[in-house]
């Protein structure tokens, strides 16, 4: 399924945004309205204007229609690597430029048992040591048992925005965070389930397939 076929025509912008958007917005207007009166004040109006409607495309959150399949991915980006881990577990790490959306969903239903924030670096997410970034790690309890899910911070985004707590239940699909300009989020397929996806295939958020039926 395309990108334009599992977005409608609705955008919002994503919860989490306030503190970054709000005063750039506001000193866009305020610099906007003094340049009216003394046109030097554009040299502060014509960027900051710039920023605002950027950060207005970075922000936003469009809805979903939910593709099909045991596991969706959880962002928007690229695969970046598909590696085997020890316990026999695939890890699928995803890649999220400032350019794609930075709204991340669950992968499947279930209920969350952990979320926990991880102190860490913040390296460039394409970066083969950026696991060892700030990240938070999330854990479901699915259909397929336990999922581990882990949003990443980069060299840009320094803030990760969890949606949910453990506890909460979820629905395949639904928003459960956001990472501030992009970075990158880590899925683990359990032992047994093999990737339907490849290294440098773009991927939508709740509607890309990530498992082989």
């Amino acid at each position: 399924m395309s990108d334009d076929s599992a977005k409608t025509s609705r955008i919002r912008l994503a919860r989490g945004v306030s503190p970054w958007l709000l005063p750039t917005a506001a000193s866009a207007a305020a610099t906007a309205l003094l340049a009216r009166r003394d046109r030097r004040w554009a040299l502060a109006a014509v960027p900051l204007s710039a920023l605002t409607g950027g950060m207005l495309w970075f922000f936003r959150d469009p809805e979903r229609v939910p593709g099909f399949g045991r596991v969706l991915s959880p962002a928007d980006g690229v695969v970046q690597s598909i590696d085997p881990w020890p316990d026999g577990r695939t890890r699928v790490a995803i890649f999220m430029s400032p350019l794609n959306v930075h709204v991340n969903r669950a992968p499947l239903a279930g209920n969350v048992t952990s979320v926990q924030h991880v102190a860490g670096g913040f390296l460039p997410a394409f970066n083969k040591d950026s696991d060892q970034n700030e990240r938070v790690v999330w854990h479901f309890e699915t259909a397929l048992g336990d999922i581990e899910m882990v949003q990443i911070a980069g060299a840009v985004a320094r803030r990760i925005v969890p949606y949910l707590s453990a506890g909460a239940k979820v629905e395949q699909a639904e928003r459960i965070g956001l990472i501030r300009f992009g970075s990158r989020v880590d899925i683990y397929l359990p032992e047994g389930i093999s990737p339907a996806v490849s290294v440098g295939e773009k991927t939508v958020a709740g509607v890309t397939r990530i498992d082989h039926g």
